[in-house]
């Protein structure tokens, strides 16, 4: 939980008044109970097709293993690490037990936490026209049967969720496919996923996004559309395991309020299973920037509301920083985000002075409550 008392709260004047930098980052960390963590690739090599080799493929000391990426992550200082499933399966799509216990053992030894465990149905061919909402019943058991290994797969490394991101599974043309079957579909796998979670003592989340890779829309393309999934598969399961991974970029790209999204999930008793953090530019594709690099006033919104409304869960960095140094990219991040959130508590503590201009409905009121604390 995280530690939100006057006493503590008081302490953003003292304590860590100015720019926090250096060991100051973890301390704050530590000392409010803010779970930091990182996909395992932001600390690997990244490739784009314009350049299929890598941006670092001209460094040949460069090692690019999963045991690499959980080494460079704890390097940066980061405490927690998300995973894909597809680091820990072979060709035939089986769980390599070896592989597990390797990096269990590296995780302990670097004293991380496992936090999130990605199903990845979108980097391999055989799931170019969809995965679990495939038009080919037989490749979409396939599909299903690969979500549900990664399910146990995330058991054995210790996270505490499972998310699905349906990168491929949606359109790219107007009439290519039947709507309504698709979101039958996707809603049937994700009961079968929810299913197996909470079998295993996990949390499930699905993460929503416009498009890309799709041209024209993914299955799941708002967060708004994964909460009503959520609600329909609670439903049917019983309790509220299932809930949204809400990643801020793709926010950026329908150019909704991230903030208000939130409030939104909260109202509908829908559970934020995972936050990524990683910045994109308005109205653009999700370009997986460093956090506090694009407008900060509405990214410092979206966390006070993550703290407004009780979230306690992991804050993951997803970003794709193709050209920077890994670990300097991700100790970057992890700094950029310390600010940003200590402007959001700084204006958590004053939030009944907040809640009283809110009240009137005038923007003047508000600004003059938070203006100092975020320019």
């Amino acid at each position: 939980m995280m530690k939100l008392g006057k006493k503590n709260l008081a302490r953003l004047k003292t304590d860590y008044s100015g720019y926090i930098e250096g060991d100051a980052v973890g301390r704050f960390f530590d000392e409010f109970g803010i779970r930091f963590a990182a996909g395992h690739w932001c600390a690997g090599g990244f490739t784009d097709r314009f350049n299929p080799d890598g941006y670092l493929s001209d460094d040949d000391s460069f090692s690019d293993t999963v045991e690499d990426r959980i080494r460079r992550v704890a390097e940066a200082g980061v405490k927690g690490i998300e995973f894909h499933d597809t680091d820990f399966i072979d060709a035939a799509r089986q769980p390599v037990r070896a592989k597990i216990a390797s990096a269990r053992e590296v995780l302990e030894r670097h004293g991380l936490s496992a936090t999130n465990m990605n199903t990845n149905l979108f980097s391999d061919p055989k799931w170019k026209l969809g995965g679990v909402t495939h038009a080919v019943e037989e490749v979409r058991q396939e599909a299903l049967e690969v979500a549900l290994r990664s399910v146990d797969i995330g058991r054995e490394l210790g996270c505490e969720s499972v998310a699905l991101w349906p990168g491929s599974d949606g359109w790219d043309y107007n009439f290519q496919v039947d709507y309504g079957a698709l979101l039958d579909r996707m809603i049937d796998a994700c009961i079968a996923i929810n299913k197996a979670c909470m079998a295993a003592g996990l949390k499930f989340g699905i993460e929503a996004k416009l498009h890309e890779p799709r041209e024209g829309n993914m299955v799941v393309a708002t967060t708004h559309k994964a909460a009503l999934i959520a609600m329909e598969v609670n439903s049917a399961c019983g309790g509220a395991n299932m809930g949204v991974a809400i990643d801020y970029g793709h926010e950026q790209m329908y150019a909704v309020e991230p903030a208000d999204t939130v409030y939104c999930l909260k109202r509908f008793g829908v559970p934020l299973v995972n936050f990524h953090i990683n910045n994109a530019k308005l109205h653009s594709n999700d370009e997986d920037r460093i956090p506090g690099t694009g407008d900060n006033w509405r990214f410092a919104d979206f966390c006070y509301a993550a703290l407004d409304t009780g979230y306690d869960g992991w804050f993951g960095e997803d970003q794709f920083t193709y050209r920077m140094e890994p670990v300097a990219a991700v100790s970057l991040a992890r700094e950029m985000f310390a600010n940003v959130m200590k402007k959001a508590l700084s204006i958590y503590a004053v939030r009944e002075e907040l809640h009283r201009a809110q009240s009137s409905g005038e923007a003047a009121g508000t600004i003059e409550v938070v203006k100092r604390i975020l320019v």
